[in-house]
C-alpha cells in the first residue's frame, strides 16, 4: 500500500513539474514545450459556405483566413474574378512598357536613335525581371525584416510564391499574380529615366545603372510605401513611421524617376548641338500611339492597384480618366495661350501628365476631385517643361522630369489634400489606420502634412543616391557614347541596327 501511495506521489509531482516548466519561461537548458494537436477542420454549414461565398464577392477575408477558424472553406485558393482582373491588369501594366513606352519615347527622339530606345526598354525589361525573381520581389513585399527593407531570402528566386493568396496583400489572388503584377511596376520605373538622357548615354551604362538604382532607390522604397509593415504605409502598417499613402505610385514609381533622370541627364550634358540646332520628334505618328496604348495600360496600372475587381478599383478607372481627359485638354489649351497653336505633343503630353498626377490619388478621390488634379495637371507640368526648362537650361530630352518629377510631387501632394474617407474606407479603418493617425489625418484635413514628409524624403533618395551611383559609373566605364557615336546615331553605333533605310 505504500509502495502505490509513494508511486501515485510521484506520478503526480512529475505532472506538476511538467506544468510549471510549461509555463515558466523557456531556457536553453529547458525540453521544447510539445505543441498542443489542433483539432481537424469541420465541414463547413451552408450557412457558413454562404459567408465565404459573401467574403469573396465582398473582397474581404474568408472564414479560413482567420487564426481561431476551425472550419473548412468549399471556395479554394483565389478567387476567379479577383485573379482574372489582375491577370489582366499585368498585362496592361506591360504593355505600357512594350509597346507603349517604347513607342511614346521612340517617336519623340530623332530616327537615328529610334531602335536604341526600344533596345533599352526591352533591356531594361529583362534585368528588371532577374532581379525581381531572385531577390527584388522578397526584398519589397517579404516582411519581417524591418520598415525600411523586406526580408531578403523569404521569397529569393520566387520560393514559396505560388497560386494560393498572400494574405497581407490580397484575400482573393494569387501570390505568383501579385508578385507579377509588382513587377511590372518595377520595370517600368527606370524605363521612364531613359526619356532624360535619351540620344547619348551608352547602353552598357544605362544596364549598369539600373541594377545598382534597383537596390538603393526601388525596391527600399517600395518596401517603405507599399511593404506590409513599410515605414510609409499608412493604410495597413499600425507602427508606421509617416502615415502616408500612395494608391498606385507617385513616389515609388513617377517621382524616384524623375528626380533621378533630371540629376542624370544634368551629369550627362546637353545633347551635341542642343539649342543651336532643332532636334524634333522624328515621328508624331508613333508618339501619339504610344500615348493611346499608356492611356489604355494605365487602367491596369491604377485600377488594378486595388489589388480586387471591387468597387476601389472601379473608382480607379474612372478618376483615372477623368483626370487623363481633362489633362489632355488643359495642356494642348495652355499651350495655345502660350505658344498660339494647340499641338498632338500638347495633347499627348498632357494625357500622360494626368495620368501621372492622379497615380497617387485615384483610388482615394472622387471624381470632382479628378477634374481639378486633370485641370493642374496640364498646367504645371505644362509650365515645367517649358518655361523652367528654358529657364536653367537642362537638357532633359523628352521631358521625364517636367512630367513625372514635377507631375509625380503634385500628384503625391494632391492626394494629401482630396483623399476622401467616404470613397475608400480603409482610410477611416480605427483597427488598423487609426493606431497610426491616419484616420485622424484624413479626418481634421491634415494628410496633406504626412504627403510631403514622404516627399521630401523621396527626393533626397533618388537625387543622392543616383548622383553617387552615376558618379562610380562614370569612373568605370562611363556614361556617355563618344562624340563620333552620338553624331552617327546610337543604333547603328550601339546595335547595329537602323529603324529606317532609305
Amino acid at each position: 500500500m505504500m509502495k502505490k501511495f509513494i508511486l501515485t506521489l510521484s506520478l503526480l509531482a512529475a505532472f506538476a513539474g511538467t506544468e510549471l516548466f510549461a509555463q515558466a519561461p523557456a531556457t536553453a537548458a529547458a525540453p521544447a514545450a510539445v505543441e498542443e494537436k489542433k483539432p481537424e477542420p469541420k465541414d463547413p454549414t451552408l450557412e457558413q459556405r454562404v459567408m465565404d461565398l459573401e467574403a469573396y464577392l465582398n473582397n474581404v477575408g474568408r472564414q479560413s483566413d482567420t487564426a481561431t477558424n476551425n472550419v473548412k472553406s468549399n471556395v479554394g485558393g483565389a478567387g476567379a474574378g479577383h485573379n482574372a482582373w489582375m491577370m489582366t491588369s499585368t498585362a496592361l501594366v506591360l504593355f505600357m512598357t512594350l509597346p507603349g513606352l517604347a513607342l511614346f519615347y521612340g517617336g519623340l527622339v530623332r530616327k537615328k536613335n529610334v531602335l536604341s530606345v526600344l533596345a533599352q526598354c526591352f533591356g531594361i525589361a529583362g534585368l528588371v525581371t532577374i532581379l525581381w525573381w531572385a531577390c527584388g520581389y522578397s526584398f519589397v513585399f517579404a516582411d519581417g525584416a524591418g520598415p525600411y527593407w523586406g526580408d531578403f531570402s523569404k521569397f529569393a528566386f520566387l520560393k514559396g510564391v505560388d497560386a494560393n493568396p498572400n494574405t497581407n496583400y490580397a484575400y482573393w489572388v494569387s501570390h505568383n499574380v501579385f508578385a507579377m503584377f509588382q513587377m511590372m511596376f518595377a520595370i517600368i520605373t527606370p524605363a521612364l529615366i531613359i526619356g532624360a538622357i535619351a540620344e547619348r548615354m551608352k547602353f552598357a551604362a544605362i544596364l549598369a545603372f539600373v541594377a545598382i538604382w534597383m537596390f538603393v532607390v526601388y525596391f527600399p522604397l517600395a518596401h517603405m510605401v507599399w511593404g506590409i509593415n513599410g515605414a510609409f504605409n499608412g493604410v495597413w502598417n499600425a507602427d508606421a513611421v509617416i502615415p502616408a499613402i500612395d494608391f498606385a505610385g507617385g513616389t515609388v514609381v513617377h517621382m524616384s524617376s524623375g528626380w533621378s533622370a533630371l540629376v542624370l541627364c544634368i551629369m550627362l550634358g546637353k545633347r551635341l548641338g542642343f539649342g543651336k540646332q532643332p532636334m524634333p520628334p522624328h515621328s508624331m505618328t508613333l508618339c501619339i500611339v504610344g500615348t493611346g496604348m499608356l492611356w489604355v495600360g494605365w487602367y491596369g496600372f491604377n485600377a488594378g492597384s486595388a489589388v480586387a475587381a471591387d468597387g476601389i478599383a472601379a473608382n480607379a478607372f474612372i478618376t483615372t480618366t477623368i483626370a487623363a481627359a481633362v489633362a489632355s485638354f488643359a495642356w494642348a489649351m495652355t499651350e495655345w495661350i502660350f505658344r498660339g497653336k494647340p499641338s498632338i505633343l500638347g495633347f499627348c503630353s498632357g494625357a500622360v501628365a494626368g495620368l501621372v498626377v492622379v497615380t497617387p490619388a485615384c483610388g482615394f478621390v472622387t471624381v470632382g476631385s479628378a477634374v481639378w488634379i486633370g485641370i493642374l495637371a496640364g498646367v504645371i507640368p505644362f509650365l515645367a517643361c517649358t518655361k523652367i526648362k528654358a529657364m536653367f537650361g537642362y537638357d532633359d530630352a523628352l521631358d521625364t522630369f517636367g512630367i513625372h518629377a514635377v507631375g509625380g510631387t503634385l500628384g503625391a501632394f494632391l492626394t494629401g489634400i482630396f483623399a476622401d474617407g467616404a470613397v475608400n474606407g480603409n482610410l477611416l479603418v480605427e483597427g488598423v489606420a487609426g493606431k497610426n493617425g491616419l484616420a485622424k489625418l484624413v479626418k481634421e484635413g491634415g494628410l496633406w502634412t504626412a504627403q510631403c514628409k514622404v516627399i521630401l524624403f523621396t527626393i533626397v533618395l533618388s537625387v543622392v543616391a543616383t548622383y553617387i551611383i552615376a558618379k562610380v559609373i562614370d569612373l568605370t566605364i562611363g556614361l556617355r557614347v563618344s562624340e563620333d557615336t552620338e553624331t552617327a546615331g546610337l543604333d547603328i553605333a550601339e546595335h547595329g541596327e537602323e529603324g529606317y533605310h532609305g
